[in-house]
């Protein structure tokens, strides 16, 4: 466990990282208040603090509130060191947002104790976090492609129909099909298949503008929100895509092979109509499928 101690008497410091060190964990030192609060700031810096309650400028208690007022997540886990041990100090400590309390001279094994469960505490806490990170990830991307699902990016969509109406500013629509996915899949496998769509989608991702998104709508389906693109924006938009997917073949397992996709584009600065720039963009979609496909067709007309 990374450990921060600051006290501003480097004998207790000595002690303190020795009885610290001796039982494996990596400690740095702060000479006071102040300088632990800057090293609290920095990446990667250690979750577990000793404090000296009494330093001057900043002393622990002043930390204590310090790092509590900014909701660091993961956390930090604080043992305040003190030579007052009056119930009323110790309350006081809790109040600033120390979770244990020692008072010196302190014993040095009580010490590695307490140490022990703040660890297990903190240790705790970063694989809850983990977790949950890693919850929300699988409610959002897609686990093939690592694009939006379907359901997050609609989520998005509606927060970009919120901001065109807000800004008025037109919004676009892009709906994209792998042409003949089906026939690479039987003729080279799923595996393949699977290839495909993950480069594929690395393509589309990195012809994005930064602020388009873009989800995979299902299948061999994706969708790109455009926004502040006119039909016309979008539609050039899509060729760039469609350019960046055919232009190079994927290498499969003991072959490369080169593929195409469909565009449908649906464009409106109306945002009345924007509930129908999905229906629009799917037919539009429809007619570059079935007038030769690998082609970028736009919507006639939207709502």
């Amino acid at each position: 466990m990374k450990i921060l101690v600051a006290d501003d008497d480097p004998i207790s410091r000595k002690v303190i990282r020795t009885c610290l060190e001796d039982a494996g964990h990596d400690v740095t030192e702060a000479t006071d208040g102040a300088e632990a609060l800057e090293m609290i700031s920095r990446p990667d810096s250690p979750r577990l603090l000793v404090l000296d309650r009494t330093m001057p400028h900043v002393d622990g208690m002043d930390v204590c509130r310090a790092i509590r007022k900014r909701a660091l997540e993961p956390d930090v886990y604080i043992i305040l060191l003190t030579g007052r041990g009056e119930r009323e100090d110790i309350v006081e400590g809790f109040e600033a947002g120390a979770d244990d309390y020692m008072t010196k001279p302190f014993d040095a094994n009580e010490l590695r104790a307490r140490v022990r469960t703040g660890a297990r505490i903190v240790e705790r806490q970063t694989e809850l976090i983990a977790a949950r990170e890693q919850l929300r990830s699988e409610a959002m991307y897609d686990s093939l492609t690592g694009l939006l699902n379907r359901s997050a990016f609609f989520d998005i969509f509606e927060k970009e129909v919120a901001r065109a109406e807000r800004y008025q500013t037109p919004l676009a629509l892009i709906m994209a099909d792998l042409d003949q996915f089906k026939e690479t899949n039987d003729r080279y496998g799923h595996v393949a298949g699977d290839i495909v769509l993950e480069e594929t989608a690395r393509r589309l991702r990195t012809s994005l503008r930064v602020s388009d998104s873009i989800g995979r709508y299902g299948g061999e389906e994706f969708v790109i929100v455009a926004p502040g693109c006119t039909a016309n924006a979008a539609a050039l938009l899509a060729e760039r895509f469609r350019l960046s997917v055919a232009s190079t073949a994927i290498t499969v397992p003991d072959d490369s092979i080169f593929v195409t996709m469909s565009f449908g584009v649906a464009g409106t600065d109306d945002m009345k109509t924007a509930d129908a720039l999905l229906r629009a963009a799917d037919d539009a979609l429809y007619r570059a499928k079935h007038s030769g496909r690998n082609r970028v067709k736009s919507a006639q007309n939207i709502g």
